[in-house]
């Protein structure tokens, strides 16, 4: 078995920016309360008529180019999203038209704000098996398309956004993914869902009307389980390898909320200034959160070659992902 590594990463988000002043002008609501209640303080959101492949082929090309390939050499495009362009065709088959990758397969991943982490767990073990040597895995959603904004318990929460990374082989043994811990809990899917649009309950005058096609979540739920169940797989992870919290040298969770992220390190042990947080600056961008962060740590000087990192994600469904890695692009 080969050993599978993030070889490159790049991101994009719209340049558009909806502020916590903006939202004051739309719904009940405060750029106080948001802040003490997410720490979020703008997000990014796109234009009308764009969709979720055309962020993901900004951030794709670019993550190919920096692995040092063109889009014939990927072999696989999975596409982690909750807002694909439409239900079918697929977004990685609108993706692959976009950037040209002619020899590639490729598929849309549902898994919410795990998407990412599921993806890249996905991808490596295709290239740890031989079946592919490079896999481009996109996180990418456009939330604007389904929030609805006259309710100010979800309006404020997300953005758009897109990070693509290319998975191939290693080139050190000591470098790459080396384990994971990924599962759902279908027991709680009611708690965070879009309810219309597919074939339990079609699109129809009264779903429009009842206002259905748009996010609905029941945010104590969602924090609850957030928190306990981020803590508990990263645990499993670093127990299973013979780690602690003290090996790791950089946490990156999901940017859904900032007293989400920060009571799972603090109940993990990992300590403050190893935890990345961008929110106030994105908010929640669904499957783009963990590589948009990721690229910031790269680009602050945060994230080195041989650092220690453990991802870590909870999305709708409820899925649960985390991925212990050792850092080594070619950035």
């Amino acid at each position: 078995m080969r050993r599978a590594r993030i070889t490159s990463l790049a991101t994009y988000v719209p340049p558009r920016l909806l502020t916590n002043a903006d939202l004051e002008k739309l719904v009940d609501t405060t750029d106080e309360w948001i802040l003490q209640r997410t720490g979020i303080c703008q997000r990014h959101i796109v234009e009308k008529g764009v969709g979720t492949s055309d962020l993901a082929k900004e951030a794709s090309l670019v993550a190919i180019e920096r692995a040092g390939l063109t889009p014939d050499d990927i072999d696989v495009i999975i596409v982690g999203t909750t807002t694909p362009d439409t239900l079918f065709p697929s977004t990685a088959c609108r993706l692959q038209t976009k950037i040209g990758a002619a020899k590639a397969w490729g598929f849309d991943l549902g898994a919410a704000c795990s998407g990412f982490t599921y993806g890249v767990t996905t991808a490596a073990g295709l290239v740890s098996s031989g079946a592919a040597s490079h896999v481009l895995v996109i996180g990418a959603d456009v939330m604007s398309s389904i929030i609805d904004y006259t309710d100010r318990t979800t309006c404020v929460i997300f953005g758009d956004g897109a990070g693509a990374a290319v998975v191939g082989v290693s080139d050190d043994e000591a470098i790459g993914i080396l384990d994971f811990e990924n599962y759902v809990d279908g027991a709680f899917g009611e708690a965070l869902q879009m309810p219309a649009g597919g074939s339990l309950m079609p699109a129809s005058a009264e779903t429009v009307e009842q206002r259905l096609h748009y996010v609905k979540q029941d945010g104590q739920a969602v924090f609850k389980f957030a928190i306990r169940n981020t803590e508990e797989a990263c645990r499993r992870l670093l127990e299973r390898n013979r780690l602690s919290a003290s090996d790791v040298d950089l946490f990156v969770s999901h940017q859904a909320n900032r007293r989400i992220i920060m009571s799972a390190a603090e109940k993990l042990g990992v300590a403050p200034e190893k935890v990345v947080i961008n929110i106030e600056r994105y908010g929640n961008t669904t499957a783009g959160t963990i590589p948009i962060a990721l690229d910031e740590a790269v680009k602050d000087g945060r994230l080195k070659r041989g650092d220690l990192v453990l991802l870590a994600s909870v999305g709708a469904g409820f899925t649960v992902g985390s991925i212990l890695l050792r850092w080594g692009t070619k950035q």
